[in-house]
Order: structure tokens, then C-alpha cells, then sequence
């Protein structure tokens, strides 16, 4: 059982590291604003379209910032949901024929 528990630890550092190293975005307004969030939901980058700040007042740039981050995040966190169902699916086997599935 102890094994099992260590053998997780390990996987799970393994897999937050693999996460680190993968890169998402998120846009609106056409790429205008793009946010760029790493597997483990880290802002990496946030690019504004110069010719369009220009034109944009703030609160248009915020509700924009809002849903190209929560884009870039929502990417994130299907990256990281893969990643640990692959790492799961790797210790225990596919359990759902032991469930009649």
C-alpha cells in the first residue's frame, strides 16, 4: 500500500512537470487579445494587439482580458484532466471491467 502511495507522489510530480512545459491559449476578438497559460494554469504570456488597444477603452480590454484568460484556463484544464486520466489509466489499468462497465 505504501508502495502504491509513493508510486502516485511520483506520478503526480511527473505529470505537473509535463504540464509545466505544455503551453495553451486562450483568445477574443479574433486573436486581438491572446492569453497563453501553461498545463497548471500559470499565465505564461498575455499579447494585445497594438492597433486595437489604441482604439479600445479599458473596460472593453478587461471584459476581453476576462474571457481570453478564461479560454486559455478552460484549455488547461482539459491538457491537465488528460494528462492525470493517462496517469490513473497507467497505475490502476482500465478498473471498469471490474464494475461490469
Amino acid at each position: 500500500m505504501f508502495d502504491k502511495l509513493m508510486e502516485a507522489q511520483q506520478k503526480a510530480g511527473e505529470v505537473k512537470k509535463r504540464l509545466d512545459a505544455i503551453s495553451v491559449s486562450g483568445s477574443a476578438e479574433g486573436g486581438k487579445i491572446t492569453v497563453t497559460v501553461n498545463g497548471n494554469k500559470v499565465v505564461q504570456s498575455v499579447h494585445i494587439d497594438s492597433a486595437f488597444f489604441a482604439g479600445a477603452d479599458k473596460e472593453e480590454i478587461e471584459e476581453l482580458l476576462a474571457v481570453a484568460i478564461n479560454k486559455a484556463t478552460e484549455q488547461a484544464d482539459n491538457v491537465s484532466q488528460s494528462e492525470m486520466a493517462a496517469m490513473t489509466k497507467d497505475m490502476f489499468g482500465d478498473l471498469g471491467g471490474m464494475f461490469g462497465k
